[in-house]
């Protein structure tokens, strides 16, 4: 009975220190119980790694002589429990885009990865002959990535149905924002462009070119003019359901291209920059204090990451993950896969799925390296001061060291679960009544 007792007070002590060591928040235990297991032999407390801490003492010394002071630099290595070195690893600091991680964490716990933003097309009249004797209404509900090629698909259904005329208005409803455009009437103006080919701009004509071969151009013309409705219109007939991409997929593009203002909207569904910090903080077990937010994107030196909480947040995303047979790099982009945006430049090694982070006078980068000797290798950078190029060769160049001295083994790689991103698919275009339409005619 003793050793039993023994047994337990050494694994609840050693849970508990080995939690506070990586900075994860538990209960707390009685003096009794600190007593017991501090006097037990094995007891042993995880040891930095000297290779980890080699490289970081060099790289502190190279920084500082790059104009970075050694106090506006932050480091965290983690592998498992261990933590292999650390340079005010727990203070906040200017992270930059490494807030898009907070903001990742918080959309998924929010929705899932699998979730689809749904917006509904309806009509408040008949349609005859290729006429809707009404108004065209589109009910939002905060799609965050609805763009030009997404409202081009829309318009060919509608075309396929045989809606080529709106005789009234097109009216929002709800949350609707189009191209990252806040406001539902300039929304709408720009939806009300894409429906007709023949209003297109430049740029709606390069973004067509952008998708997939053989797109028809649609042809709504709308003869009434834009309207915002406060609350949802009595009697309508719902005509069309459009799904965004995945949640995942939407992430993962806002990643890659370290996208601020899709952060925004995605952060700003969520609840705002203080319930994405909280719901950040609470998933990966760090004090609130090392998670400091004023926005959801990362512009701005108020925003403020401690390199622990940064490192704590991936490792909850690819815990998260793990249940929807998805990874890590299905939200971020992957070294040695994605090749533009935020990757385009960087020389990491192969298979750390990462996030990068920039302001004027910030350079951060976190992620996790696969590596032969020491795991999953997770680790966060912060620099700041001095120059923010050289900084992210220097990164680059620390990383690289440290999996040539462990090892690589690119175990990320994207999963068959999550298909590839295509926008403006118009499988995601769901009819909701008879294409009946298309050769006849519907009385409302």
């Amino acid at each position: 009975m003793l050793q039993r007792i023994g047994t337990g007070l050494l694994a609840s002590g050693l849970a508990v220190l080995l939690l506070k060591i990586v900075g994860l928040q538990a209960a707390t235990v009685d003096k009794a119980q600190l007593l017991a297991w501090q006097d037990m032999p094995l007891f042993t407390l995880p040891k930095p790694d000297p290779t980890a801490e080699a490289v970081r003492n060099r790289y502190l010394q190279v920084w500082s002589s790059s104009g970075g002071q050694e106090g506006n630099q932050g480091v965290w290595m983690q592998s498992d429990l261990t933590v292999l070195a650390e340079h005010q690893g727990r203070i906040p600091l200017p992270a930059a885009s490494l807030t898009k991680i907070a903001t990742t964490l918080a959309a998924l716990d929010t929705w899932g990865p699998h979730h689809q933003f749904e917006t509904l097309v309806s009509a408040t009249g008949p349609i005859k002959k290729g006429v809707l004797q009404g108004d065209l209404v589109i009910t939002g509900n905060s799609d965050p990535l609805f763009i030009w090629e997404e409202a081009i698909a829309l318009g060919n259904r509608l075309n396929q149905l045989g809606i080529r005329q709106v005789t009234g208005n097109l009216v929002i409803v709800g949350n609707f924002h189009m191209n990252f455009t806040e406001d539902p009437a300039a929304s709408g103006q720009l939806l009300k462009q894409a429906l007709n080919s023949s209003t297109w701009s430049h740029t709606i004509v390069v973004s067509h070119g952008g998708m997939i071969p053989g797109t028809p151009k649609p042809q709504v013309k709308i003869g009434g003019e834009v309207k915002v409705a406060k609350i949802p219109l009595p009697k309508t007939i719902l005509l069309l359901r459009h799904q965004s991409p995945s949640l995942a997929q939407i992430l993962r593009e806002m990643n890659i291209y370290s996208h601020n203002a899709l952060s925004e909207m995605v952060g700003t569904s969520v609840g705002g920059a203080e319930v994405v910090a909280q719901i950040a903080a609470q998933l990966a077990g760090v004090p609130q204090a090392e998670i400091q937010l004023i926005n959801t994107s990362g512009l701005g030196v108020e925003n403020r990451i401690s390199p622990h909480a940064a490192t704590a947040m991936l490792m909850a995303v690819e815990r998260f993950l793990e249940p929807y047979q998805l990874n890590i790099a299905d939200v971020f982009p992957l070294a040695g896969y994605d090749h533009h945006g935020t990757m385009r430049t960087r020389k990491l090694p192969l298979g750390t799925a990462m996030k990068t982070g920039t302001l004027r006078e910030v350079s951060a980068l976190a992620g996790v390296v696969p590596t032969r000797d020491r795991g999953l290798v997770w680790f966060a950078i912060i620099n700041r001061g001095g120059n923010i190029w050289e900084f992210r060769r220097q990164q680059d160049q620390l990383l690289g060291e440290l999996s040539q001295k462990w090892g690589t083994l690119p175990v990320f790689e994207l999963s068959k679960a999550q298909p590839p991103l295509v926008f403006g698919d118009p499988k995601r275009i769901q009819s909701v009544i008879s294409d009946q339409l298309a050769s006849g005619s519907f009385e409302f």
